[in-house]
């Protein structure tokens, strides 16, 4: 029997650590990923603002899958055969399988960037914020810095935030740090949140620009709707992301952003043997919001029914937890929590936040001897 995981992220790593397990029941286990480490989202602004350094926040799948006799690729997935039961990878390689398991992750729409243009990240992959950080660390010290962040909800928030951290404590110059939210600011956030925000940024410099969304960005230039023109030295881009075109591309059922369609045992409908979890999938029973919560609780759904499957046993349900707690941290020592009617921010918030990111990275990285 022949399991193939694409992608080593949040909603695979309970079934990267039963691989022992599944070779145990005569399941050979084979993983894909572009990049040997796996690193964990929630914690990806508290790096970019040296809160965390990069081995604290990354799980080393690919050591972890071969130290449980699995076949790890390091390699991208650029189409699935459904037919012939296959996965094809950029290297041309070919995978059989008799049940697959799609956790793809997302991208950041970059449409309005011209191609080529210089200085302008994708808030992900993570890798991304580990570049930007060593760059203007470094750069900081040469010159001041125009820094613009494109975006007007969380993720934007999290990253401005933690920019000013960044240059506060690593310049020689000054940094203006200007977030083009595109409109209202945090405008699905409840009304008290937003004011906590707000009041966060000003007070450390940050300037809030809502008078027209991002039209064009060009190599060190913003121009906005309005017809406004803005310089800058760096930019990230933080406004929403996509699934991977991979399952569109291949012909399976998808839903309207192109993300795999699953039902609620995370398999798709039209096609039995394959499964998906993460920000790469359209859940069908309600649409899930694009937050990393749900592909936590999606792994222990996602690892027993892939092994379940192959042996003929009943399968597990998702059920999303539509109360989910949420805290931003903001690159001073705070945060902002929420959960239903529940809002607060201080260090206390941090604090809550980062004991379960810490935990939920333990969980994983001890069982792997590290």
């Amino acid at each position: 029997m022949r399991m193939v995981l694409i992608g080593a992220g949040h909603a695979h790593l309970e079934a990267i650590s039963r691989i022992g397990n599944y070779r145990k029941r005569g399941i050979r286990v084979e993983v894909v990923s572009p990049s040997p480490f796996h690193y964990y989202s929630g914690m990806g602004p508290g790096m970019l603002g040296g809160i965390y350094e990069p081995e604290e926040i990354r799980f080393p799948v690919r050591k972890m899958v071969e130290e449980r006799g699995g076949i790890f690729h390091t390699d991208l997935a650029v189409r699935i055969d459904p037919r012939n039961k296959q996965v094809r990878l950029n290297s041309g390689k070919i995978l059989d399988y008799d049940v697959l398991s799609c956790n793809t992750g997302s991208t950041v729409p970059d449409m309005i960037v011209e191609e080529g243009a210089a200085d302008v990240y994708p808030v992900k992959p993570i890798e991304n914020l580990l570049s930007t950080r060593e760059w203007i660390a470094g750069e900081i010290q040469r010159r001041p810095l125009k820094i613009a962040v494109v975006g007007g909800g969380p993720a934007a928030l999290e990253i401005a935030g933690n920019l000013r951290r960044l240059c506060g404590t690593k310049s020689a110059q000054p940094a203006a740090i200007t977030l083009y939210a595109g409109g209202p600011f945090l405008s699905s956030w409840p009304a008290c949140a937003r004011r906590l925000a707000r009041r966060n940024l000003v007070r450390r410099g940050i300037d809030i620009d809502e008078t027209g969304r991002a039209e064009a960005i060009r190599s060190h230039e913003l121009a906005l709707q309005t017809g406004a023109r803005h310089p800058f030295d760096i930019l990230f881009l933080a406004i929403g992301v996509r699934p991977s075109r991979l399952f569109a591309g291949s012909g399976l059922s998808t839903g309207p952003d192109g993300g795999l369609a699953v039902n609620r045992f995370l398999q798709s409908p039209g096609h039995p043997e394959i499964f998906g979890g993460g920000d790469g999938i359209h859940f069908t029973d309600s649409p899930l919001d694009k937050v990393g919560v749900h592909a936590v609780y999606q792994n222990p759904v996602l690892a027993h029914n892939l092994a379940a499957f192959l042996e003929g046993e009943p399968l597990n349900a998702f059920h999303p937890r539509n109360n989910y707690l949420l805290i931003l941290i903001l690159g001073d020592g705070t945060g902002i929590f929420r959960k239903n009617r529940i809002v607060f921010n201080g260090r206390l918030a941090f604090w809550i936040k980062d004991r379960i990111d810490r935990k939920f990275i333990r969980r994983f990285t001890l069982q792997d001897g590290n």
